[in-house]
């Protein structure tokens, strides 16, 4: 059996030692204080499991390939593939990114990160599309939210705070619009029910009556949600 290359993570919020398999590689996470020589045995007997798991990724990728992130690439954005189009400038001090019709335009100033920018302006994206289907699914429910943030967390969607605040991945702009639209319906969920009880889901369906096929989408697809 071949050796998974993987990284290590010390985590003083860890209680146990994890396994994260993503887009990203393999990343094994444990408390602070764990031995290192319990390391390696731990992802050997969890190889298996790895293996499967990034067996399922490339199979998926097969049917939504991820962004292509280089001059003539490719990125998802919304249930569309926009083209991108990348040139640098010697006389520019920051990037610029502009969508034009189906194509994302970046100019970097020089030595520019295209990751950095891309990213930019997905981050800003998505402050205006989770934005205004937030502000209408509370007025669909008759309730409210105290803030927005913008986040990239590596294994988190979404979240919402007992006191209202909101908080949405970036990425979520790499997948088809319904996973976005079911995303923000079940964190509004959590503004009325703040655990995952038989009646949260029971909103839930209420409201995003495909929410189980969403559900399935991500879990099969999210890895490929990356730059």
């Amino acid at each position: 059996m071949a050796a998974i290359p993987y990284t290590i993570r010390r985590s003083d919020r860890a209680r146990h030692a994890r396994i994260l398999v993503d887009g990203e590689g393999v990343e094994v996470v444990v408390p602070r204080r764990f031995p290192l020589r319990e390391i390696e045995p731990f992802v050997e007997e969890k190889t298996p499991w790895i293996e499967r798991t990034l067996r399922r990724m490339r199979e998926s990728e097969s049917e939504f390939p991820p962004a292509r992130l280089e001059d003539g690439g490719e990125l998802p954005y919304l249930g569309e593939r926009l083209a991108l189009r990348v040139r640098e400038e010697a006389s520019r001090a920051r990037a610029h990114v502009a969508r034009r019709g189906g194509e994302l335009c970046v100019a970097l100033a020089p030595a520019g990160s295209l990751v950095a920018a891309v990213e930019a302006w997905y981050r800003r994206r998505a402050r205006e599309e989770v934005g205004a289907r937030l502000d209408e699914a509370v007025a669909r429910a008759g309730t409210s939210y105290t803030s927005l943030q913008i986040r990239g967390q590596r294994t988190r969607w979404a979240s919402c705070s007992s006191s209202g605040a909101m908080s949405f991945n970036w990425r979520l702009l790499l997948a088809p619009p319904e996973i976005l639209d079911y995303v923000v319906e079940h964190e509004v969920v959590h503004l009325e029910v703040h655990d995952h009880s038989r009646r949260f889901w029971s909103l839930l369906a209420a409201r995003s009556p495909g929410w189980r096929e969403h559900e399935r989408w991500l879990r099969r697809h999210g890895h490929a949600l990356r730059l």
